[in-house]
């Protein structure tokens, strides 16, 4: 049963006796002093639903101990716990917190984050009304310093429901968060639910199958319960975001592979559909998003990857695959059809979202299409007949800087007939900011064949020297004659004057210095500074970034 549930928020709060010390905050942290005391201050801002904050310092060294000391002499609710050898991991931690809980119900919070106000109320009421084994909001990741919130897997929160079995929602699957939800503390102690121990990568994920695999009722909530904070120009990567090595691959796939068989044993028939679903959910969230990353990596690497990877597909079979999202699927297929990494540009291109297949477009000798002429096993013909709004067209981008305003060339290319088919009308053509998410400029303009049956053009002039100096993402909504649309993005075109920084003259400043940009999945940005200090703080944190790269290639170098 998933039903739809009224449900008391922050601002209108439950009549139960929700308002009573039923909660458990667990906070690990290690060397995180300049953090940890927010993030246990949003905790104790809970009110009094929260009756302890068990702050677990996994052995600092960075005066996180004293920080923490100094916050339990103030309110007794917090308890601290003081690992004396560090675990390699968050899941010890985790686990220390789980068992020193004395509340009905124990959440997670990592130190470098933080509880909005009224979290643990909406969680709360959500479970005791419900009877509900686990209750689940959203989570926004802030980037930071901008303060640009994006929801995390917002399909699941859009409205608040009661998820009776978790096979009857399998999309559960793709929150593999824990620091989100509310857990009953006796459920998680009589099903043995921990997490790994010791240094474990991605543990949420294998504590998240083990969640569900235990059959639990889950109430949704759509208030949001947890911001995490993400910091790209740390010092020190989070798990999350430090991808360069080839380790973080592996562990990721191994946490993958636990929570699999997990899902799969599980009693009934439940575990089997979920366990589909994980591996769905690999093949269109982990692959496309080390795969968007995988042109810019060392060829030892890549060869690494892709061996890895495909040793690992090996153990999914046709229905698992054929449950993925077409472009993980095709990416799975293609590394499983080739023993040596190829096509790793044109791989990229269908791993971006939207997802972009570039030519050239083969058939097989049936007129199939297919990825490749030598790989005619690895079939497209599901373009055949997936909708338009769908479809991974491919547009090119050619950004020109210039006085009196910046032609944006689009160049869109025909994909098996589809689009000739449908007519290429207008384009829609968006800048939008990278880290507000606001849009600047908005221009349309009409499509013209270039070649015909192959290519159609169109042109739009940006006056850039109106934005204010940033980055800017390139959003495109094509029209078609035939009443269609589609959404995406430009590539980004590398050649003869393009992709370079240009200075220009005009602007509120008197210059502009423009950068057209490939981003990581290879869509059209561009970055502008206006002024000479903003041509000349450009320059400069150029330069520091050579510097650092340097240094760090010699780190490598030398094995350190």
């Amino acid at each position: 049963m998933d039903r739809t549930l009224s449900q008391p928020t922050a601002q209108n709060p439950p009549t139960s006796n929700a308002s009573a010390s039923q909660v458990s905050v667990v906070v690990i942290g290690y060397d995180d002093a300049a953090h940890v005391a927010d993030a246990v201050r949003s905790a104790l801002a809970q009110g009094p639903v929260v009756r302890e904050v068990i702050a677990v310092d996994d052995c600092s060294t960075d005066g996180s101990a004293e920080i923490l000391a100094a916050l339990a002499e103030r309110d007794p609710r917090v308890k601290v716990l003081r690992r004396a050898t560090n675990s390699g991991g968050c899941g010890t931690p985790r686990n220390d917190g789980i068992d020193a809980a004395s509340a009905p119900y124990v959440m997670f919070l990592d130190s470098d984050d933080v509880l909005p106000p009224g979290a643990a109320v909406a969680l709360l009421a959500a479970a005791e009304r419900h009877g509900s084994e686990v209750a689940s909001g959203l989570c926004v990741r802030r980037e930071l310093p901008a303060g640009r919130e994006v929801p995390w897997q917002p399909e699941l929160y859009a409205k608040a429901r009661l998820v009776a079995r978790p096979e009857l929602r399998t999309r559960l699957v793709h929150d593999t968060l824990c620091v989100n939800k509310l857990y009953r503390t006796d459920f998680l102690r009589a099903h043995g639910i921990r997490f790994p121990e010791g240094r474990f990568i991605y543990e949420d994920f294998v504590f998240t199958a083990r969640v569900l695999a235990a059959g639990p009722r889950i109430a949704l909530v759509p208030d949001t319960v947890y911001v995490w904070h993400v910091r790209r120009a740390a010092a020190k990567l989070s798990i999350s975001l430090d991808r360069a090595g080839i380790t973080n691959w592996q562990a990721r796939m191994e946490a993958h592979r636990q929570s699999v068989e997990i899902l799969r044993d599980a009693r009934g028939t439940g575990g089997k559909r979920l366990a589909r679903a994980a591996r769905a959910k690999f093949l269109d969230h982990g692959l496309r998003m080390y795969a968007r990353e995988l042109p810019s990596r060392g060829k030892e690497y890549q060869r690494e990857w892709w061996s890895l990877t495909r040793a690992y597909l090996t153990t999914f079979d046709d229905a698992d695959l054929d449950a993925a999202p077409a472009p993980g699927r095709v990416i799975a297929r293609v590394v499983l059809a080739s023993e040596e990494p190829r096509d790793l540009a044109r791989l990229r291109q269908v791993a971006a979202r939207p997802a972009r297949l570039v030519p050239p477009y083969p058939r097989a000798s049936d007129a199939t299409p297919v990825w490749a002429a030598d790989l005619p096993q690895v079939t497209l013909e599901h373009l055949l007949v997936r909708p338009m709004r769908l479809l991974p067209l491919a547009v090119d981008g050619e950004l020109r800087p210039r006085a009196g305003g910046t032609p944006l060339v689009l160049r869109l290319s025909e994909l098996y007939g589809r689009v000739a088919q449908a007519g290429p009308a207008t384009v829609d053509v968006e800048l939008v900011h990278r880290l507000s998410g606001l849009p600047g400029l908005r221009r349309t303009a009409a499509f013209a064949p270039e070649r015909p049956g192959e290519t159609w053009t169109a042109t739009v002039l940006l006056d850039l020297g109106a934005l204010d100096g940033a980055v800017w993402d390139v959003r495109l909504r094509l029209h078609f004659d035939d009443g269609t649309s589609r959404d995406t993005t430009a590539r980004a075109v590398a050649g003869p004057g393009l992709l370079r920084r240009t200075v220009v003259p005009g602007g509120r400043r008197g210059i502009l210095l423009v950068q057209p940009y490939a981003t990581q999945a290879g869509n059209l940005s561009v970055r502008l500074a206006p002024g000479v200090r903003g041509v000349a703080g450009v320059v400069k944190r150029r330069a520091a970034r050579f510097v650092r790269s340097a240094l760090d290639a010699a780190r490598r170098a030398s094995g350190l």
